[in-house]
C-alpha cells in the first residue's frame, strides 16, 4: 500500500513491475539476474487516485508521465531486486506530490514610481550618448 496522505492511498494491485536485466558494468552478475525494475501505474484508470492528481499528472511534463494515462519508472541503481522496487515506489511517491500541489497564481505587480523614474531616467541618459556620437560639425 502506498500511502501519500491520510485520505489517499494506492493499493499494490493497481502497480505493475516489470523486471529486466540492468545495464552497464557488473561483471557475470547481470548477464545472469533481473535486477531492474520498471513500475507501470495506470493513474487515469485508478479507483484510488483523487481527480485532483490525474489532472495535475495530466499537466505535468515528465518523460515518465505518459500521453496514455501511465505512469513508467524504470529503477536499477542497485544490485538489488527489492531496493530497486522500493525506489521506483519513492519515485511514484514523489512524482504523486509533486502532481498533487496546488496550482501558484500569478498576481501582476505594477513597477514603482522609484523603478519608473530610473527607467526613464537611464533612457535620457542613453539618449544623450548617442547624440553626442553624430558627425561633427566645422
Amino acid at each position: 500500500m502506498l500511502t501519500l496522505s491520510n485520505r489517499v492511498q494506492i493499493p499494490e494491485q493497481e502497480l505493475e513491475f516489470i523486471t529486466m536485466r540492468a545495464s552497464g558494468p557488473g561483471g557475470q552478475h547481470v548477464n545472469k539476474t533481473d535486477s531492474a525494475v520498471q513500475l507501470r501505474f495506470d493513474y487515469k484508470n485508478s479507483p484510488s487516485l483523487p481527480a485532483i492528481y490525474k489532472i495535475g499528472l495530466g499537466r505535468m511534463r515528465d518523460n515518465r508521465v505518459l500521453d496514455s494515462g501511465w505512469i513508467m519508472i524504470r529503477s536499477e541503481n542497485h544490485r538489488s531486486q527489492l531496493l530497486n522496487k522500493d525506489q521506483a515506489k519513492a519515485a511514484l511517491v514523489a512524482l504523486l506530490e509533486e502532481a498533487g500541489k496546488p496550482i501558484r497564481v500569478r498576481r501582476p505587480t505594477k513597477p514603482s514610481k522609484a523603478a519608473k523614474r530610473k527607467r526613464l531616467d537611464n533612457k535620457t541618459h542613453r539618449g544623450r550618448i548617442k547624440s553626442g556620437r553624430g558627425k561633427v560639425k566645422l
